[in-house]
């Protein structure tokens, strides 16, 4: 098993780009992580350069991996060397609290059951669709007017308290502090009202995904979230962005909203996030 360095992290991001769409999580992380983004991971292989499995883990020497969620994403070619890195290697903490986030359930079993064997509760938080956008002639624009348009903006720190409070996930200091340091470091689009204030946005994870769409319930049916998909596709096209995004399986609105901006999917396949010691 071997920690990555900052040149063969350059390799794996090209490695990774061969597998897309099934590699999307880890090859997120990883571009961030070689575009300087601030980042809880640190990342390792079976072996070098030829390996099978890599996985992103939390590095207790980034000042990040205190303040927020301990996560853990990792893409495999090989089943049982993933189950030897887990069981054999520890290349995983399994005494702490943290989640396997955007794997392929096909491997959910796997997991539980070496959970299970530690004495380790387990807990299966969502299963999702993957859906995107291999390039800027797949999407389908909305048409903007130019009220619309002016009123197009990025958000600040002074809206890290609205995004928190309306986000499935949010409402929690931890999520604060999240949110806090996409907006700072990773882009985001809103749509302003009259007073400037944002009443419609989209963001970027740290693992370069679309997420957290959210329009204001009195705001609704204006087609503000196609505006904003087809913005923040555009300007992450442009900037060398995988586009890409995870949608809950039960959500079949924001499904077909994705689907009729021209985002494919990958009916085949299927992400877990799994909690460890819940």
């Amino acid at each position: 098993m071997k920690v990555l360095n900052k040149h063969e992290l350059q390799i794996a991001e090209e490695v990774l780009l061969k597998h897309i769409p099934k590699s999307f999580k880890v090859y997120g992380f990883i571009y961030a992580l070689n575009r300087n983004k601030p980042t809880t991971m640190e990342v390792v292989v079976d072996t070098w350069p030829d390996f099978k499995v890599i996985i992103c883990r939390p590095d207790p020497q980034k000042k990040l991996t205190s303040e927020l969620l301990r996560k853990v994403s990792f893409y495999c070619m090989d089943e049982q060397i993933l189950r030897k890195m887990l069981t054999e290697e520890n290349a995983v903490d399994f005494s702490t609290f943290f989640r396997f986030s955007g794997f392929d359930m096909s491997i959910t079993g796997m997991i539980k059951e070496i959970s299970s064997d530690r004495g380790i509760n387990t807990r299966s938080l969502t299963v999702v669709n993957l859906l995107y956008s291999p390039d800027c002639s797949s999407l389908i624009s909305p048409a903007v007017d130019s009220d619309l348009e002016s009123r197009i903006s990025s958000l600040n720190l002074s809206h890290v308290d609205l995004v928190n409070q309306t986000w499935k996930f949010g409402g929690t200091e931890q999520g604060y502090k999240n949110i806090t340091n996409l907006i700072s470091n990773f882009p985001s689009y809103c749509i302003t009202d009259d007073q400037g204030q944002p009443v419609s946005w989209i963001l970027v994870y740290d693992y370069c995904a679309l997420g957290m769409l959210y329009t204001l319930p009195e705001h609704r049916g204006k087609g503000y979230a196609k505006v904003l998909i087809n913005t923040m596709a555009k300007s992450l096209h442009a900037q060398g962005f995988p586009v890409y995004c995870f949608i809950e399986e039960e959500n079949t609105i924001s499904y077909r909203l994705f689907k009729s901006m021209g985002f494919i999917d990958v009916p085949s396949y299927r992400a877990q996030w799994l909690e460890i010691n819940c």
